[in-house]
């Protein structure tokens, strides 16, 4: 049976092992959205990942919901993400970027002309969003005109070459936790009445418009997708049928052979009880139609877990996020069964190198 540290091909990417680094918002991008030298540091420090799933990215400069998070969008980007490519692949590492539309989660401060958020809906979130001046609720959004979804879906394409071009070996789309994509998905926030809302099928439409427009462009090979099917993260209430609209959106999703799917279990950071929901189903439905298609397991998951999830096949990967903030090295004390330093709350978010960069290795805290 595969072990946890056994390599894998996912899609196109040879992955060392099977430990990946989940996206993991930091805030240091600066006021031009534009990857420092600082970040191509702190992603080259977790290159024995099996696989860096890169921060969620901005598609457009509407689809910016905090403060100083990188975009996609701009020639001045991509040579930015350019710079953490190569020192990710200079260290032996393989690196995918998460690209994000917010949707409604955001606020007039941070986006073009104060214009406001866009969504499936005009019903504001009960959330807030990091800003200049701190956590603020997210503002009121407009609802996307159904001439205007085509745009998005082009935004995401565009997203999706610009990454490619900036060396990344993959992507993954950002359906997950209340943003834009399952903002249309669940029925819980989609209020519409044209083709983008109501029936399974029509809110279903913009998510696997989305998808094939990003294979159309990269290839399958390099396309993976992140989804949430019961996280209340965002103020995304559960759908009235969780498990069956899933259940189908993966089985409309393994015709398209992508690289992997990626799947948070319960509630983002949170409890992985949270609703009732089979994800072993899940599975078992996405593999019936892709067999060889990659299983990326997260969520609280703990190094037992993880070696058990993937021994089972119940998962191919398993994804760890805020363990990998502390622990630049986590596949090695993983391996080892070392002990895992602990994040700094207070600097989980903008500064600079201070709880960034700074967390030792393994061998570095034991010598200090």
């Amino acid at each position: 049976m595969p072990t946890l540290f056994d390599p894998i091909r996912v899609g196109d990417i040879e992955a060392a092992n099977r430990i990946a680094m989940a996206p993991l918002t930091r805030d240091r991008a600066g006021p031009r959205q534009t990857p420092t030298e600082l970040m191509a540091t702190y992603y080259a420090q977790r290159a024995s990942a099996g696989l860096i799933i890169a921060e969620a990215t901005q598609i457009s400069p509407t689809g910016q919901g905090y403060l100083d998070t990188p975009g996609i969008h701009s020639a001045e980007q991509v040579a930015g993400w350019r710079r953490v490519t190569d020192a990710v692949h200079a260290a032996g590492g393989r690196i995918a970027l998460q690209l994000w539309h917010v949707g409604r989660i955001s606020h007039t401060s941070l986006l073009p002309d104060s214009e406001v958020p866009v969504s499936s809906t005009s019903r504001r979130a009960a959330a807030k969003t990091f800003t200049a001046k701190g956590f603020e609720e997210v503002s009121a959004p407009r609802a996307l005109r159904t001439d205007e979804l085509p745009g998005i879906v082009d935004d995401y394409r565009r997203a999706a070459r610009n990454a490619i071009d900036a060396g990344f070996d993959g992507v993954e789309v950002h359906g997950a936790n209340g943003y834009l994509l399952e903002q249309f998905l669940r029925d819980s926030i989609n209020d519409r009445t044209d083709d983008y809302g109501g029936s399974r099928a029509n809110r279903m439409r913009l998510l696997l418009e989305v998808m094939r427009a990003v294979v159309g462009e990269i290839g399958a090979g390099r396309t993976g997708l992140r989804l949430s099917p019961v996280t209340p993260a965002n103020d995304a209430g559960l759908d009235s049928d969780s498990q069956g609209l899933f259940n189908e959106v993966v089985e409309q999703l393994a015709p398209l052979r992508l690289a992997f799917i990626h799947v948070i279990e319960g509630a983002t950071g949170g409890p992985r009880d949270v609703a009732p929901f089979d994800f072993g189903a899940l599975r078992e439905r996405y593999k019936a139609g892709h067999p060889n298609g990659a299983w990326i397991a997260n969520n609280g998951y703990t190094r037992a877990m993880a070696i058990d999830a993937v021994a089972s096949g119940r998962a191919d990967l398993v994804a760890f996020g805020r363990p990998f903030i502390a622990n630049p090295d986590l596949v090695e004390r993983l391996r080892r069964d070392a002990p895992l330093a602990q994040p700094v709350r207070e600097t989980l978010y903008g500064r600079g190198a201070e709880g960034y960069t700074d967390y030792p290795a393994l061998e570095e805290a034991t010598a200090g």
